[in-house]
């Protein structure tokens, strides 16, 4: 089993911040990368990737695999995965608690699951099957959800819980998500963040969100990546460290990306979370 992430700050690698992070080589943790965009076998993004891991962890985030679907896995995938970590050995693999396919046709979002005991089955499956194919722990991220389905019989978080613990797998733990569900649903975050299985988190996200107004004309809040950490993530991500201690966290920015040193400045805000948990320790 390879090495997880040590605690730490790191970002979404981007390529047009390559040159620069090869040139100047800035104080991170760690880098990720999403799977898709490197499922081929040569090419600039690979040679550069490459120079990258030389330096720095990887954590490799998936976004395709689609745990959630009514249906198998694509093994196809699942293989050319297995081939891109083979190659760089990242100290992390993630997924999403989430469905992207249907049939042949992939619909490029991360939609929700009804929480029921057929979908945890099929769940777990899968997740099984990632974990033998890839030989390693996977960590499964927690949603952003904008629907609630009337036919769940479970809480999310209880849902997690009960995957983690048939399957081993560990918990990206998505902090900005649990803030964007809690307003969008109108629960608890604090309450729902300790009902999650926080012995298996081995990273932590923060991103933006974007606010706009359901039929109702309530808050409706959209995990966008593509604007700073709000200030109640950042105080929820605060609270999410006292419950779990010194976490491997990345910042992600995947829309709207800024020059590097602004997302420099958002990693080192979250550098300092991480510093004073350590200091309380």
């Amino acid at each position: 089993m390879p090495i997880t992430l040590p605690p730490g700050v790191g970002i979404g690698l981007k390529s047009a911040h390559i040159r620069e992070i090869l040139d100047t080589a800035p104080d991170l943790g760690f880098f990720e990368i999403h799977a898709e965009n490197y499922l081929v076998d040569g090419g600039p993004s690979h040679h550069y990737l490459a120079r990258i891991r030389e330096r720095y962890p990887l954590s490799i985030h998936g976004v395709g695999l689609s745990i959630g679907a009514d249906a198998p896995l694509d093994t196809t995938h699942l293989h050319a995965l297995a081939v891109l970590l083979d190659r760089y050995a990242p100290q992390s693999f993630s997924e999403h608690l989430a469905w992207s396919t249907h049939g042949d046709v992939f619909l490029n979002d991360l939609l929700p699951l009804s929480y029921t005991a057929a979908t945890l089955q099929r769940v777990c499956d899968h997740i099984d099957q990632v974990q033998t194919r890839l030989q390693r722990r996977m960590l499964l991220e927690n949603p952003a959800t904008y629907v609630q389905f009337a036919a769940s019989t479970m809480p999310e978080a209880g849902f997690i819980h009960e995957v983690v613990r048939r399957t081993g797998c560990g918990l990206l733990l998505d902090v900005n998500n649990v803030f964007v569900s809690s307003v969008n649903h109108q629960f608890d975050a604090r309450a729902y963040l300790q009902a999650l299985p926080l012995h298996a988190v081995g990273e932590i996200h923060l991103a933006g969100f974007a606010t706009t107004q359901d039929s109702l004309g309530d808050a409706l809040l959209i995990d966008s990546h593509g604007s700073p950490v709000a200030q109640a993530v950042w105080d929820l991500y605060a609270y999410t460290l006292g419950l779990t201690g010194p976490v491997a966290t990345l910042v992600e920015r995947d829309n709207d990306v800024p020059a590097l040193p602004l997302l420099l400045a958002e990693a080192q805000a979250a550098e300092r979370y991480l510093q004073a948990v350590e200091g309380a320790a």
